[in-house]
């Protein structure tokens, strides 16, 4: 690639690690809340401010870096398998076990069994070929999704971590939209919901960090004006015996989907409480007290007589050199097993990785990290682990204390 592209390229991974050129009035501007400005939102611990393209990326970043050579090749591609659609198709119902397929990059498909059968959730969903803007130029996909859009089983919830372009794909929630069974309920932190209902798509809830929502246990396809929703950070508790909540957490990211909105739509990541089953995605994040406060918070539901803490984490592991100017919006391995040790997750998968090329270490390099700092942090391997492209890790279902 040549350092022209290269540099169009990493500024439009995430639409731009570029400042913006303004900002409009935040229309959820709420002043009781930290985390809320009157022109956006902002981290919980640091004053994120997004990179000046020509001084930070291009002249900082870009240009020495592409002297240096980097990122380097992979010394071997990502791993890739046939996935496993006859388990993934019949894991429904009643009787649906635990289970997480690898799409890539941070879209994984999470099957959830509930109380009363069971729910298929779809992170950050990008099947596109590029995480781009525009289809000639930005980060293009090293490897097919492994899963095919028409392959996957009908999808419940989309949970959409943030508007950046390889976390939100316009194409990619159209057609999952337009499913058969009925559209899936999309889950979105503040101001995506607007930008969803200008395609058409209109079964969504979103959140401010800390709100809550309690999925309807009818049978068919998740209605959003069925969800009963909690606002303003109204604790952790739920009156009603085996539902399922969904939590928009904090996470230490930014937002931007052009050079006049930045800041201006909410990040964060999930938690999911299912009495089988507590999933979390924690989003694209640096590192933070942000995971401190969240299990902490959540811990009055994750008692050792309740099943302990997370059934299953997925955590970021790639993107994140160099740290200069990673580390503010991108954990790197270190950090993510820090933070799977702070949430008290029993087990976690690595994602954010092996699909894109986005960042100076190679596309193979984040699971070597992440070896390292398992050994470095006491960690077993089978409790942070990354899959290949296309497989199914198959989990054991939570057990309560009677």
């Amino acid at each position: 690639m040549t350092l022209r592209w290269r540099a169009v390229a990493a500024a439009l991974c995430a639409s731009g690690l570029v400042a913006a050129c303004g900002t409009a009035p935040n229309p959820y501007y709420d002043v009781s809340r930290s985390h809320h400005r009157p022109d956006g939102f902002q981290d919980n611990y640091i004053a994120f401010k997004p990179k000046n393209f020509f001084t930070d990326v291009l002249l900082g970043w870009q240009l020495p870096s592409w002297f240096k050579g980097l990122p380097p090749a992979p010394e071997a591609p990502p791993p890739v398998v046939s996935p496993d659609l006859a388990f993934i198709h019949a894991n429904s119902g009643a009787a649906m076990q635990p289970a997480a397929t690898f799409i890539g990059h941070a879209t994984v498909l999470v099957q959830v069994p509930t109380a009363g059968g069971g729910l298929n959730v779809l992170t950050d969903p990008v099947f596109g070929e590029r995480a781009s803007p525009v289809s000639f130029a930005g980060p293009k996909r090293f490897q097919p999704p492994g899963v095919a859009l028409k392959d996957l089983p009908h999808i419940d919830v989309v949970l959409i971590s943030h508007n950046h372009y390889d976390h939100l794909d316009e194409g990619s929630v159209k057609a999952l939209n337009a499913q058969a069974g009925g559209p899936p309920l999309f889950v979105v932190p503040l101001g995506i919901a607007p930008w969803l209902a200008e395609r058409g798509i209109a079964n969504a809830i979103e959140l401010d960090w800390w709100d809550s929502l309690t999925l309807p246990a009818s049978e068919g396809p998740l209605q959003a004006k069925q969800a009963r929703v909690q606002r303003n950070g109204a604790g952790v508790a739920t009156d009603t015996p085996g539902a399922v909540q969904v939590f928009l957490v904090p996470a230490q990211h930014w937002s931007a989907r052009g050079l006049g909105d930045k800041m201006q739509t909410l990040w964060g990541g999930f938690a999911l409480l299912s009495p089988k089953m507590h999933l979390f995605y924690s989003g694209d994040t640096g590192y933070s007290k942000d995971f401190a406060d969240i299990q902490a918070r959540l811990a009055p539901r994750q008692t050792d007589a309740q099943g302990g803490g997370f059934d299953l984490a997925l955590l970021p592991v790639g993107a994140y050199e160099p740290r200069w100017f990673m580390t503010d919006q991108h954990v790197n391995p270190d950090e993510s097993v820090r933070i799977h040790r702070e949430l008290h997750a029993k087990r976690s998968l690595g994602v954010h990785w092996a699909t894109f090329s986005l960042t100076d270490e190679a596309l193979d390099q984040p699971p070597k990290d992440l070896a390292v700092a398992r050994k470095a942090q006491g960690v077993a391997d089978d409790a942070f682990f990354t899959l290949a492209i296309g497989e199914t890790r198959k989990l054991p279902a939570r057990q309560a204390t009677p």
